[in-house]
């Protein structure tokens, strides 16, 4: 079992948390929250396949010069090779899963616009 109380803890970005769920070889599970004001760069990853699903609050995600925003109970599929950032653009926490095939975690690289 597992539990946020539980999980590794990591910080990224401008005071956004990351608590790892599962981290296998095959599959990364994290559950994150990202302050208002916060954003990261545009970026894509070679393999991973994403999936982000609110929890609360509103994630902000520009996907193929789109922003689409995403409510609680709500998820979005993202695409290996697909240009990405999510922000949080809201008053109050984005709190949100990220579900990625194979594990994102150096499969990073920043694209242009």
């Amino acid at each position: 079992m597992i539990a946020r109380s539980s999980a590794r803890h990591y910080r990224w970005g401008a005071g956004c948390d990351g608590w790892h769920l599962v981290a296998t070889d095959n599959l990364s599970i994290i559950e994150e929250q990202m302050p208002p004001g916060a954003a990261e760069v545009r970026h894509h990853h070679q393999k991973a396949q994403q999936f982000f699903y609110v929890l609360s609050g509103v994630l902000s995600i520009e996907l193929a010069n789109e922003e689409i925003d995403l409510l609680p109970r709500h998820g979005l599929e993202i695409a290996p090779a697909t240009p990405h950032r999510v922000f949080n653009r809201a008053d109050v926490p984005a709190e949100f899963i990220v579900i990625s095939s194979p594990p994102s975690h150096g499969d990073r690289m920043e694209s242009s616009a």
